[in-house]
């Protein structure tokens, strides 16, 4: 396996990870700009892969403590060695576990905050299929259901749920955190203004009773050129997060 050495939050954070397998691109920059949890917090990043989310939300929330749940053995041996090699092996840590699977196995307390990125497909017919490196990323053969009902019990009551998906699959991520949790928020992620979003970042509260809130969405591009627009580029360097008021 060739692997490449990458940084994100403008080389605040290394990551090694796969030249041919699933890496971590924009979608994990803004779940891990989206978590908001308070100091002395636990926070769970179900399928964190090599540590994309995981390590940009510990850098980002340097006084909060984050578990990794992976089921892949060599991604997860990446981002133990990741963890270390960022030095953040006092309050970040990875675990072997399944959305497949009953959290109760894992013998850990619920979680404060749980962040996912769950694989965007779960029909193996919908695409042409991906190497077969990115399979586990892409498709979720157990169906989005499971992480949405792994991702509640995953949280106590009261904790918060933050989850980037395609914009399509929205009433699904919905309809599958609605029997445990309310209060949500929504942004659209969209790719130039006049686009429809093609992702979604929702964040759920486990028992939460507030009416939905559909916030103002993140623009990525503008059409005269350029990269990233400046606040985009902004969450990217890690100068900005991607809030909830």
């Amino acid at each position: 396996m060739e692997l490449t050495d990458d940084s994100v939050l403008d080389g605040r954070i290394r990551l090694r990870q796969a030249r041919g397998g699933y890496r971590a691109g924009l979608d994990a920059a803004l779940l891990a700009a989206a978590c908001d949890a308070p100091a002395g917090a636990r926070v769970l990043d179900v399928g964190c892969g090599v540590g994309g989310v995981l390590l940009a939300a510990a850098f980002r929330r340097p006084e909060t403590r984050f578990t990794g749940l992976e089921r892949d053995d060599v991604a997860r041996g990446l981002a133990s060695e990741n963890i270390d090699a960022n030095g953040l092996g006092e309050r970040v840590d990875a675990l072997a576990g399944d959305v497949a699977q009953p959290f109760s196995r894992l013998g850990v307390a619920p979680f404060d905050a749980v962040l996912a990125n769950p694989p965007f497909f779960d029909d193996e017919a919908a695409l042409r299929g991906p190497a077969e490196a990115k399979r586990g990323a892409w498709i979720a053969l157990e169906g989005l259901a499971a992480w949405t009902g792994f991702l509640t019990k995953a949280v106590r009551e009261g904790g918060t749920i933050t989850v980037i998906h395609r914009a399509d699959r929205l009433a699904d991520l919905l309809a599958g955190l609605a029997p445990k949790a309310g209060s949500f928020q929504i942004r659209g992620v969209h790719p130039f203004a006049d686009a429809p979003a093609k992702r979604v970042l929702v964040r759920a509260i486990k028992t939460g009773k507030a009416p939905l809130r559909l916030l103002p969405p993140l623009i990525l591009h503008d059409r005269d050129g350029g990269k990233h627009r400046p606040e985009i580029e902004a969450i990217l360097r890690g100068e900005a997060a991607v809030g909830w008021d």
